[in-house]
């Protein structure tokens, strides 16, 4: 078997890789590297998920890469257009000739003697063995299982007559024109499938067990294309993206901070959206504060307006039992449909099921400890893109890629090959990974790896805070421990530019 060699290597070719790869080309352009996609194609989630109506709920100001000006008129994207974006940024700077399609990612082992992982896939269809070492291995596979996603065990679930689907695995061309629709959750999938089903369906029911809360936006940012009609495209974007930093970050610490507050003012906006005989207090009022859980934005109250319409419904309710005609309440009231929704989430996924083992030991990442929200403990040459649960995905990603060049030079100018972060501080606890009640995370939250009670262990969620800490401050920390091999690294053949396979 031929042992094809990089200093980097990327696995995932959606938003994150993608960004990885141009930063590694920008900040490290002597670096050989090549991404690892399991699918057939660049775009990750935004190729996966189909379903009517896929939008982004950030901005595109700040879920846009910090390189690429964001320059059509809606702010709130769809996933089509996302994707084009995307793949557009991989073509523009010749990334998409480093992707090889179609390669599993399934184990990875460290070799503390050589300095090197030695990577091994499963490529195509026929699940063809392929082994490849490198330096330096960087995860920006997403969170979660691209599989299948999460649908509880409802009961009596094979008595239903009708078509059950789950958002993930849209089924191409479904046509439900006319036909009576459940969706079940109250999530951001539901939110959206909710209005565009709407404007086809007979009529569209949303069952939520919890109310969510929902905000609603408009879908164009007036200040930003104002200012992209008056000044150069990068300075219009750059101060828009700030601004809606800025923006976000005041709105999340006011809801940490005054919780009360921004609850009655999030309901004053629904109950102008739905006026005052809409029952706001059972259907929109979580038992939750703010940004316990993450918002739902709807863009130009969407989902207000097809229930204003009376193309959708609202029923906030246990489920006892789906039926033949549909789903049997709790409270003895059943909802007849011709399709079945389920809006359930997601299966939490950690780094992409990858089975990693260091000079011969397996590393369970429920036993480690993150190192800026980017890196683990013991884990050499090791890091994982993975954005903010209160922010816009690629803002933290941008600024790990950034971290990772830097690391990556400075291992180059010191003449180390090895970077490992270490846990020496015995005044550090342990914390949950993510402080979020949001079902999709509690159900994983034992699988992933650990946070500290402070930095650089601590998981702070404040890009302004990461700015400081990933760009400006310390690569050699005292926590970061540096080494030099025993061995050079292994003869290896190098094909930087070969194109995908």
């Amino acid at each position: 078997m031929t042992v094809e060699h990089f200093d980097v290597l990327i696995v995932g070719a959606g938003l994150s890789g993608i960004g990885a790869g141009y930063h590694l080309q920008q900040n490290c352009p002597g670096k050989t590297y090549a991404i690892l996609e399991g699918r057939e194609t660049i775009g990750g989630t935004w190729d996966l998920f189909r379903y009517p109506g896929i939008r982004s709920d950030s901005d595109m100001y700040t879920l846009g890469y910090s390189f690429k000006p964001w320059t059509e008129a809606k702010a709130i994207a769809d996933g089509p257009s996302i994707l084009n974006y995307v793949r557009e940024t991989a073509r523009e700077n010749g990334i998409d000739r480093h992707i090889r399609f179609q390669h599993m990612v399934k184990n990875a082992s460290w070799s503390s003697e050589d300095a090197t992982w030695t990577v091994e896939a499963e490529r195509g269809p026929e699940k063809e063995k392929v082994r490849y070492t490198c330096n330096f291995l960087f995860m920006c596979s997403g969170y979660y299982d691209y599989e299948k996603g999460y649908t509880p065990d409802f009961p009596g679930r094979d008595r239903f007559k009708g078509d059950i689907l789950h958002p993930q695995k849209w089924p191409e061309g479904y046509d439900y024109s006319g036909k009576r629709v459940i969706v079940i959750g109250s999530g951001a999938t539901a939110v959206t499938l909710v209005p565009e089903m709407a404007a086809d369906a007979a009529h569209v029911t949303m069952l939520q067990r919890t109310p969510t809360y929902v905000v609603s936006r408009p879908a164009e940012d007036g200040i930003a294309n104002w200012l992209r009609r008056n000044l150069p495209a990068k300075l219009a974007y750059g101060i828009t993206r700030w601004k809606n930093v800025l923006l976000g970050m005041l709105f999340f610490n006011m809801s940490r901070r005054k919780p009360e507050r921004v609850k009655r003012m999030i309901l004053r906006g629904v109950r102008e959206q739905l006026g005052p005989d809409f029952d706001v207090k059972t259907h929109f009022t979580p038992p939750y504060n703010p940004w316990d859980q993450r918002l739902c934005l709807v863009p130009n109250g969407d989902l207000f307006d097809s229930i204003k319409e009376g193309r959708a419904s609202v029923v906030t309710d246990h489920i006892d039992t789906f039926t033949e005609k549909g789903i049997l309440l709790k409270s003895g009231k059943e909802l007849e449909a011709d399709v079945i929704v389920t809006a359930t989430g997601l299966n939490l996924k950690v780094l992409g099921g990858i089975d990693l083992t260091v000079d011969g030991r397996h590393v369970d990442f429920s036993q480690t400890m993150s190192y800026k929200g980017m890196m683990y403990s013991d884990v050499p040459n090791f890091a994982s893109a993975f954005g903010y649960t209160n922010a816009s995905w690629t803002l933290k990603c941008d600024l790990t890629c950034e971290y990772v060049c830097r690391l990556i030079n400075h291992m180059d100018e010191t003449g180390t090959r090895q970077a490992t972060p270490r846990l020496k501080d015995g005044s550090v606890e342990e914390e949950p990974w993510l402080d979020f009640t949001s079902g999709y995370v509690q159900r994983s939250l034992d699988k992933f790896p650990k946070q500290g009670s402070k930095k650089p262990w601590k998981l702070y969620q404040n890009y302004a805070l990461d700015i400081m800490a990933l760009k400006f401050g310390k690569v050699d920390d005292g926590a970061m421990e540096f080494a030099r091999p025993s061995k050079a690294h292994p003869p290896a053949q190098r094909e930087p530019e070969r194109l995908a396979s």
